[in-house]
């Protein structure tokens, strides 16, 4: 499986369509019940997969995804576990690690990129890490050649979109919304402006998340973005299961739903 993700999003583009993005926490409810969530992802049609690394300070999530987040953790979720979730998932389908900081930091720069790369994982989305301040990650992605995954927002002035957008590599992740994360009734009406201003800036492709929940959103956001990306609505649909296999059942439903909207089929 390639490393990076330009190849996919190659291919959807020349698909004329979206790529579906799809996130999960390793460790949630346990790791091996999270490896076959990111198979029912992959099984239902995602493109890529985000495989979030949980923290206990997760300021920018929302209650669904630190609820998740937290239920990894006491359930002794560490690091080298992420790890081994993203092995399984690299195996199908490009696979980036979304993660605060902070544990990198702790875990050591150049020891948490080693072994990202040797897991098969394309390369890390780091919410809380503006490039101004990424220097040690910039250079040990760099010497592994993984994706820098750097995001924008509606507030990001021209300036701050230019640079960011320079020093990412795969696409720059576009966050639709201010404030946390969540699945939300309407897509956000900032998120056609913020692309457009992101594509002035960059030929890299695009991909927009925070909010989208259903197939239709995922259609309206294919419209104008590279990349629909999903998280909290996934985590929902494997919370609110009544056991393993319902939520197995519910995220490749939801992820069907999805795919269908990026493939214009709705």
């Amino acid at each position: 499986m390639t490393a990076g993700v330009a190849p996919v999003l190659a291919r959807t583009r020349g698909e004329g369509r979206a790529a579906l993005v799809g996130y999960l926490p390793a460790g949630f409810p346990t790791v091996d019940a999270s490896v076959d969530l990111i198979r029912a992802m992959v099984d239902g049609g995602v493109d890529l997969v985000e495989v979030g690394l949980p923290y206990s300070d997760p300021v920018m999530d929302g209650p669904t995804i630190q609820a998740a987040a937290d239920a990894a953790l006491k359930g002794g979720t560490r690091i080298d576990d992420v790890f081994r979730v993203v092995e399984a998932a690299a195996a199908l389908v490009p696979t980036l690690v979304m993660t605060y900081w902070n544990p990198v930091e702790r875990y050591g720069v150049d020891r948490f990129t080693a072994r990202l790369r040797e897991a098969g994982g394309a390369g890390l989305i780091t919410p809380d890490l503006i490039p101004d301040e990424a220097a040690e990650w910039i250079a040990a992605a760099d010497e592994h050649h993984l994706d820098k995954v750097f995001l924008v927002a509606p507030s990001s002035t021209q300036a701050r979109l230019e640079m960011t957008a320079a020093h990412c590599r795969g696409f720059v992740y576009a966050t639709a919304v201010m404030g946390v994360t969540g699945a939300r009734e309407q897509a956000s009406s900032a998120a056609p402006e913020l692309v457009r201003r992101t594509r002035a800036v960059t030929a890299l492709p695009i991909g927009v998340g925070l909010g989208v929940s259903n197939g239709q959103q995922a259609a309206a956001v294919a419209h104008y973005a590279d990349a629909v990306i999903v998280g909290s609505a996934l985590v929902r649909a494997a919370i609110e299961a009544d056991d393993p296999a319902g939520a197995v059942a519910a995220v490749a439903d939801l992820t069907r739903d999805l795919a269908r909207g990026v493939h214009g089929e709705l």
